[in-house]
């Protein structure tokens, strides 16, 4: 595919952006807002060189959080510019960095957007995390002599063969980005077989990302208010289809006085699994009505995690986590902010979107890997039996997460390259 065929293609879907965005204001309204962002035309304007990170959404904005601190530290003389894709992405950067940074959407990658998006900013240099390839946009960022890095990127051998067979498209994207900075040796092989150059391991970002201050002190006083001397299991992240899974897992298992902590990965969801637990007769309680005249937690068998950015409390609350999206094929999230909590960590069979780090993970004995339900009703019912096997693994979680920090200084050194150049 040339690239001339890609845009064309995407100008036939022009027409139904907006319907989509209407589409998907049905579960989240936030997507209408700011929604001129999306076809390049803003209203921020700065004073200050503008560095420009792009996050696509929540993930991507925490794994961010390290390195977006250290530029916030090392140019203060600059403006830090975070562009996302969805709203979720969006409130996160707004509550992780408040007014210390300015925000807006990634325009769709066409080239009258691209265009207003970089004229209008004018971008000292900018940073693509992960896998975000827009075509339109390298190609842009070229013509406009902006260097454009591609940090903490990650490519699975079946997204590889997707770039794979969009060809020239592809090839030239890659060839035109200044650096990219893998978080593996796999990634880096992959990368380069697709004509990506200046190639360099970093590791991956997310190792550095720390709890907030007060995440601990919030975990153990949600601990207490759940049942200190409880056990609690944490489903985390779960995905659409998921949740019945662990529910059915979490009975066979059938564990005394257990807690089971459900945190759906998107907001969108909250209802539909309060709405599952209901069915399946489950008493439960939620997370936005744990006040101190809710009813005590203990009358309850599953706690719905129905907020947002309180993950690292959740894990600091419970023993064992498990970490969703890995039981369907849908690539797993990420258990690195577990593991740094020293939590044991149980994953399902589908890891791929962090492959390297959850067979390390399992070799290290940090986490173990369950291929179903069954599988994992015989993994929780072993670590609540057995204490030494749950403290084993939670050492050699926080053992594992040490040996795997410094991603993001070494990032910083890229970036600081080229701003230097």
């Amino acid at each position: 595919m040339s690239r001339r065929l890609y845009t064309f293609l995407l100008y036939l879907l022009l027409p139904f952006t907006p319907l989509k965005l209407l589409w998907r204001a049905k579960k989240q309204p936030d997507y209408l807002l700011h929604w001129r962002e999306r076809y390049g035309f803003y209203s921020l304007k700065f004073a200050k060189p503008v560095i420009w990170l792009h996050c696509v959404s929540v993930g991507e904005t925490r794994a961010a959080e390290p390195l977006i601190k250290l530029l916030l530290l090392k140019y203060p003389n600059h403006q830090i510019l975070l562009t996302h894709t969805t709203p979720t992405g969006r409130a996160t950067s707004a509550q992780l960095f408040g007014d210390l940074v300015a925000r807006a959407y990634l325009p769709y990658d066409l080239p009258f957007a691209v265009r207003r998006f970089l004229k209008h900013f004018k971008p000292v240099v900018g940073v693509l995390m992960e896998t975000e390839l827009w075509f339109n946009l390298i190609a842009g960022c070229k013509q406009y002599d902006i260097p454009l890095l591609l940090v903490n990127a990650r490519l699975s051998e079946k997204s590889a063969l997707g770039y794979g067979k969009l060809g020239e498209v592809a090839r030239q994207g890659l060839q035109s980005l200044s650096a990219v900075g893998a978080q593996t040796t796999r990634d880096a092989e992959r990368l380069q077989s697709l004509s990506a150059h200046s190639v360099s391991i970093m590791g991956n970002l997310k190792f550095d990302v720390f709890p907030p201050d007060n995440a601990v002190a919030q975990g153990q006083f949600l601990r207490d208010r759940l049942g200190e001397r409880r056990p609690i299991f944490l489903a985390a992240s779960t995905r659409d289809g998921e949740e019945a899974l662990i529910i059915d897992a979490v009975t066979k298992a059938d564990i005394p006085n257990l807690l089971t902590i459900i945190v759906p990965r998107h907001p969108q969801r909250f209802e539909e699994v309060a709405a599952l637990i209901k069915k399946h007769g489950a008493s439960f309680s939620r997370r936005s009505a744990l006040t101190d005249q809710s009813a005590e937690p203990s009358q309850f068998s599953y706690f719905l995690g129905d907020s947002m950015g309180e993950m690292f409390t959740y894990y600091a609350a419970c023993d064992v986590a498990f970490i969703g999206g890995s039981l369907l094929p849908l690539g797993g999230q990420n258990l690195i902010e577990a593991l740094s909590l020293g939590k044991p960590v149980l994953i399902g069979p589908h890891t791929f979107n962090f492959a390297q780090v959850a067979e390390l993970a399992v070799a290290a004995g940090a986490a173990q890997r369950v291929q179903n339900t069954v599988e994992l009703a015989n993994s929780i019912k072993m670590l609540f039996s057995d204490f030494s096997k749950q403290q084993a693994m939670s050492n050699a979680a926080l053992n594992f997460s040490a040996q795997n920090r410094g991603a993001t200084q070494r990032t910083l050194s890229l970036i600081a390259q080229y701003l230097r150049a």
